[in-house]
């Protein structure tokens, strides 16, 4: 039996004009399309990153630190000589969690404008999830912990990092389950932000520290004013005081003389007034003598 020639395909017409085919057009309008949508993405970013570094706010410990560097470090960031903006990724599968318990993720980020996203989904049964990031200045809820339908489809998310340095913990939660083991497969994945947003973050962050250290500079110097006052004041007071002390304490040793002298007198009065009772109630020893 004779194999059956498959049939070639046709040329491709050319179109006039360079005109591309429907098929092209399909084609470069969807590329068109993922790439508008990849740059309104990186614009978005840009802008959050350029909201949360323009109001930033020193923390009370760097404010407080005897140390200049620690605040100046936060200022810099990351530092763009060794600065790699490959993503960062987290990921376990079939992790068990037992019943009547919890499981932490952390994960620590140091680059402010790290763009965060998680895909999550569980085997069989559902599970609490949630994620908070952690700060000095306290704890933030990125997605507040509920229950999810993971085992019926993933469960996707994605943000922003704005304040950093912090610590993201993302938490799975079974301790509502009485009776079923869990099963959780995760992939979280940190991509650092681009040079060019790092850079300006670093300025935004400078700006925002000058104007809080400028202010907190010149309270210092109200406040330093006030205390060396207040200082010159006592000082003239301690004086003051001092003084008066040792006049005191000279009038005390006059007292205390006088006392000790006094005391003696008392002492000679006392045996006086008694002798003297004693001839008027019974007469003198020598007039006895005569009757």
């Amino acid at each position: 039996m004779a194999k059956k020639k498959e049939a070639e395909p046709a040329p491709s017409e050319e179109v006039a004009n360079g005109d591309a085919t429907g098929d092209d057009l399909t084609a470069d309008s969807e590329s068109t399309t993922s790439k508008d949508n990849v740059e309104l993405e990186a614009r978005a970013i840009a802008q959050a990153m350029q909201s949360a570094d323009a109001s930033y706010v020193p923390s009370p410990s760097l404010l407080a630190s005897d140390d200049a560097h620690p605040l100046l470090s936060q200022v810099d960031g990351p530092s763009l000589s060794n600065f790699n903006t490959d993503p960062s990724v987290y990921q376990a599968k079939s992790v068990p969690i037992a019943l009547r318990a919890k499981f932490d993720v952390p994960i620590h980020v140091t680059a402010g404008g790290s763009v965060v996203e998680y895909e999550i989904t569980t085997d069989v049964y559902d599970i609490a999830f949630g994620v908070t990031a952690e700060r000095e200045e306290g704890v933030t809820n990125v997605k507040e912990s509920e229950r999810v339908d993971s085992h019926l489809e993933p469960v996707t998310g994605k943000f922003l990092v704005g304040s950093v340095p912090c610590a993201l913990i993302f938490s799975f939660d079974n301790e509502y389950s009485w009776f079923r083991e869990k099963r959780v497969t995760y992939k979280i994945t940190v991509t650092p932000p681009r040079t060019e947003n790092v850079i300006k973050g670093r300025r935004l962050r400078a700006k925002k520290a000058l104007e809080a250290v400028t202010k907190d500079s010149e309270e210092i110097a109200e406040r330093y004013e006030t205390s060396t006052q207040t200082r010159s004041e006592l000082e003239k007071e301690v004086k003051r005081l001092e003084k008066e002390i040792e006049e005191k304490k000279k009038s005390l040793d006059v007292v205390s003389t006088e006392e000790k002298w006094l005391e003696k007198k008392r002492v000679v009065r006392d045996e006086q007034i008694k002798l003297l009772n004693k001839r008027i109630e019974n007469g003198w020893d020598d007039e006895k003598s005569e009757e």
